[in-house]
């Protein structure tokens, strides 16, 4: 099994697969550390250390979908916190996201296509007897999956044209600011709810952009929003921040999510 970004996924099924992907989501949708295994009495990722839940959350942390932040000694026993990182977010949202699956089809109908002639040609040589009926009806059936190929190939292009376009000064200045709105397009595409926080928006940007720095950073999401091609979201929660690193300071305004 292997994850859509070209990273191997190593398990043991698809059950496995799937486990760590809802796992992941439900870390995106607490912006704080959570527990890796969930017990009676506490909510955590994972429903178990054994079987199917004890392997995804192994592979999880191996193959650094999950950070583990610290670990808590409870007597004989251990309880290790951890947050989502932008390779477990990115995961998330190739598995989910409709484009994805979008373009599995198209590349499964169009394995189908190319197959038909190869099909046809045997089936002639081997097959005298059958019908210019049936012959009709197979290359009804070509023509059908080429049309669903080129709607599939029309509704991909709709969606790529749907992303803004950043202006070309504000490019040359932060050149990666065209990649803040395809990552925020491909977060809603992908049925996350809610605003971007800033840690995870800066983690993605970063895979891409090494050199970048968070005072660069929050001066490129200054101008997006003075654009208003983004909206910066104060933070409105009374507990201390996850991350207060990443948060944007503008005057008794404390900026920690990005919306579109």
């Amino acid at each position: 099994m292997s994850a859509e970004n070209g990273q191997p996924v190593e398990a043991g099924s698809d059950k496995v697969l799937h486990t760590l992907v809802e796992a992941l989501k439900q870390g995106m949708a607490e912006e704080c550390e959570q527990r890796l295994y969930r017990n009676p009495k506490f909510s955590g990722l994972f429903a178990a250390r054994s079987g199917v839940a004890g392997e995804a959350a192994a592979l999880a942390v191996r193959d650094g979908y999950l950070d583990i932040v610290r670990t808590e000694s409870k007597g004989k026993s251990s309880v290790d916190w951890v947050r989502i990182t932008p390779k477990g977010v990115d995961l998330v949202m190739q598995r989910e996201s409709p484009v994805r699956a979008m373009d599995e089809l198209r590349a499964a109908l169009q394995l189908t296509s190319d197959g038909l002639p190869a099909w046809l040609a045997q089936f002639r040589k081997d097959l005298q007897e059958l019908s210019g009926k049936f012959l009709d009806q197979v290359t009804a059936l070509s023509k059908r999956l080429d049309s669903l190929s080129d709607r599939i190939e029309e509704a991909l292009d709709r969606t790529q044209e749907s992303t803004p376009r950043v202006p070309a000064g504000t490019v040359e200045s932060y050149p990666w600011a065209q990649d803040v709105l395809t990552y925020l397009n491909r977060r809603r595409e992908s049925g996350i709810d809610g605003p971007c926080p800033l840690p995870e928006l800066f983690g993605s940007l970063r895979a891409r952009h090494e050199d970048l720095s968070v005072q660069d950073f929050h001066t490129g999401l200054r101008r997006l929003h003075d654009r208003a091609l983004v909206k910066l979201i104060p933070f409105d929660g009374t507990a201390p921040l996850p991350q207060p690193e990443y948060a944007l300071l503008d005057g008794a305004c404390v900026y920690y999510h990005v919306g579109r």
